[in-house]
């Protein structure tokens, strides 16, 4: 076995791999850019490197600095992760050269299935089903468009190095298939340093199931059940689960055998995932073969009680698989949120900045945090958006299900947006909750978006009450400050109103033993906690019943996070409710005539000039954040007043970038 391994990435994955090594006794090496100084990983690494600058084609893709730091620091192996040069059979080649083992496929193996063209010719050699498309890299858009149409609209335009949503776009139409396949092109270049780009029908209504797999060197190659990965929001998945409510024992065994026969026919010998597109029928067809750890690996830990970054180490030092394919268990059920610095109240747009706060829920009852930040780390515009994963167990789906709502409610993040709200919502979701959804299921339930309104609360008076509660709970504390002058004791008062988006409720607070009892509407609440200011989260019981919700006070506001629902509530007297309503409402400034930031990042280019005239639809600036290139828009007609910004530079959100007449 390995007595050192170098990790050749960073965040989540590079911690979740140095804690498998810390336990099997194997030293680690972390590699960090500038940007990661003060990373978790190379906090936890026995060792670090730094090698080079944030972006991360000046660092983590420069295959010699990774060389030079397993020679610098002696490690025999390298684990590559997820993503950088995990799919690189010339990294897996070059470290081989150098007497370095690659805790991967071999450098031939992952040249044949990481690659999307020669996979999926593979696939119809090896008689696996395969999607109808145009298996050769496209040149150009105007070839793009003739390929797509010969095949059939919609099409899938697809980077042949791509991977998680990366060049990658769905066309239904010419226009779309033009700009697609630049867009992909261009994306492709900066993220993998290969633009190939091929087109594929698309199958309307699908499941993403894929299987995952282990193959040794010794000629056994395993499958270890399926993962469901059909939510998903612009070709990136956003939950997780294993097993596949919609998979059958049969379909699932006969799925199995063809991943291990595609495996088989490369001589692959590491963890590996088949992803297949499945019809409503359960017909599926071969998508590509990820040559490496998957993002959504710990899914499948759960129900087969098998470590794969254990299993990846092992078959890299040459050990046999230590069991058969009849002794790979399915035990319950499991569900992955992966959870994003994005906002998804603007547009799920990128949000970088410090973690002024990070408490993840307790590891305890099934529950699983992946993670590679900590609180007061930073979010970075250089990487991808993860701050974390969190992977729940239980005996069946809807109790994992429950088991999600409740880990999604008790994880604190302050600082940066995430997506929590989102996910929760989607846990309440009557079609994911009966599980009969496809990969559509997110555009077709939030055309326009997500927004509060798609979350309403089945139990708005419980928001009410611990509103007024916690606010009776602060004026108790003000009450009980000293030095107050005799006679002019502040006291609290027991009748407010709580204010709720447009609705107003009159409530009365008493205080009880242990919390406070809430009057309204003819209802009595009784609240128990030990909630004090300050703690982000209140855990207590209503009625009797166990509530935990997330609090935030917001200058007059208390902001609650409970199962999806982000509420702003306000507490008054109502003296105060009746002068507020007086006050005048101040109109927010005209930004009309700009083009806006709508995240931060850096401004690519901008493809307009003073005094252009723009028609509507037309693109006018590129914004480059966490590795995804974001086009601009005009919205109307308009005349290019003058340039605000310049491209290399890093903009701020809603930082005014083209003013216009």
């Amino acid at each position: 076995m390995f007595k050192k391994i170098l990790i050749a990435n960073r965040g989540e994955i590079a911690c979740r791999v140095i804690k498998t090594a810390r336990r099997m006794g194997i030293a680690t090496v972390a590699v960090y850019s500038e940007a990661d100084k003060d990373a978790r990983h190379v906090e936890l690494a026995d060792e670090a490197v730094c090698i080079g600058a944030p972006p991360s084609k000046e660092s983590y893709l420069v295959i010699d600095k990774i060389i030079a730091a397993c020679k610098q620091t002696g490690a025999e192996a390298v684990h590559p992760g997820y993503g950088f040069l995990s799919e690189n059979p010339e990294f897996s080649r070059r470290l081989e050269e150098q007497g370095i083992i690659f805790i991967g496929p071999k450098h031939y193996s992952m040249a044949a299935m990481g690659d999307k063209i020669a996979s999926k010719k593979l696939a119809l050699e090896a008689k696996v089903n395969t999607i109808p498309g145009h298996n050769a890299a496209i040149d150009t858009p105007e070839q793009a468009v003739e390929i797509a149409r010969g095949i059939g609209y919609p099409v899938m335009i697809k980077a042949s190095a791509g991977g998680g949503g990366k060049g990658l776009r769905v066309a239904y139409d010419d226009k779309e298939a033009a700009e697609g396949f630049a867009a992909c092109k261009t994306e492709a270049k900066n993220a993998f340093g290969d633009d190939r780009i091929f087109v594929e029908k698309f199958v309307e209504e699908p499941r993403h199931i894929e299987i995952q797999l282990i193959g040794d060197a010794h000629g056994n190659t395993i499958y270890l059940h399926e993962r469901e990965c059909s939510l998903q929001r612009r070709h990136q998945k956003v939950i997780e689960e294993a097993p596949s409510s919609f998979i059958d024992p049969a379909t699932r065994k006969a799925m199995g055998e063809q991943a291990v026969a595609l495996a088989k026919a490369v001589n692959y010998q590491s963890a590996g995932t088949v992803e297949f597109v499945v019809g409503k029928d359960k017909s599926f067809y071969f998508l590509e073969m990820n040559t490496r750890l998957q993002v959504e690996h710990p899914v499948t830990e759960l129900i087969t009680g098998l470590d794969l970054v254990e299993l990846m180490i092992r078959v890299a030092a040459g050990e046999k698989l230590p069991f058969t394919q009849d002794q790979v268990k399915l035990d319950g059920w499991a569900m992955e949120c992966r959870i994003n610095a994005e906002d998804p109240f603007r547009g799920f747009l990128p949000s970088t900045g410090r973690l002024v706060k990070y408490v993840p829920p307790p590891e305890v009852h099934g529950v699983r945090v992946d993670t590679g930040v900590y609180e007061g780390g930073e979010i970075s515009m250089f990487y991808d958006s993860m701050i974390a994963k969190l992977i729940v167990h239980a005996t069946t789906r809807d109790q994992a299900i429950a088991r999600m709502r409740d880990a999604l409610n008790q994880f604190v993040i302050r600082g940066v947006a995430s997506n929590i709200a989102f996910q929760a919502a989607l846990m309440q979701n009557p079609r994911f909750l009966s599980g009969d959804f496809n990969t559509g299921l997110i555009a077709e339930q939030y055309p326009k978006g997500f927004n509060a309104a798609d979350v309403p609360h089945d139990d708005p008076a419980m928001l009410v009450a611990v509103a007024a509660a916690i606010h009776r709970q602060y004026l108790a504390r003000n009450a009980s400050i000293s030095g107050q002058m005799p006679g002019h004791d502040f006291v609290p008062g027991e009748d407010f109103v709580v204010m709720m988006g447009s609705s107003q409720y009159q409530a009365k607070v008493l205080a009880a033993t242990g919390g406070w009892d809430v009057s309204f509407g003819g209802e009595r609440f009784e609240l128990r906690s030990n909630w004090q200011f300050g703690e982000p989260l209140y855990v207590g019981t209503l009625n009797g019943q166990a509530i935990c919700m997330q609090i935030e006070r917001r200058g007059l506001v208390y902001r609650l996070f409970h199962w999806g629902v982000q509420a702003d509530m306000q507490v008054m007297s109502a003296r105060t409710a009746e002068l507020r309503a007086l006050m005048p409402v101040k109109a927010a400034p005209d930004m009309s005539k700009f083009l806006l930031s709508p995240m931060p990042g850096l401004l690519t280019q901008i493809a307009v000039s003073v005094g252009q005239e723009v028609k509507a639809g037309e693109i006018l600036a590129k914004i480059e954040a966490m590795k995804m290139e974001n086009v601009l828009k005009a919205e109307r007609d308009c005349v290019v007043e003058k340039l605000l910004a310049k491209p290399g530079e890093s903009l701020a959100v809603d930082q005014a970038i083209i003013a216009f007449k």
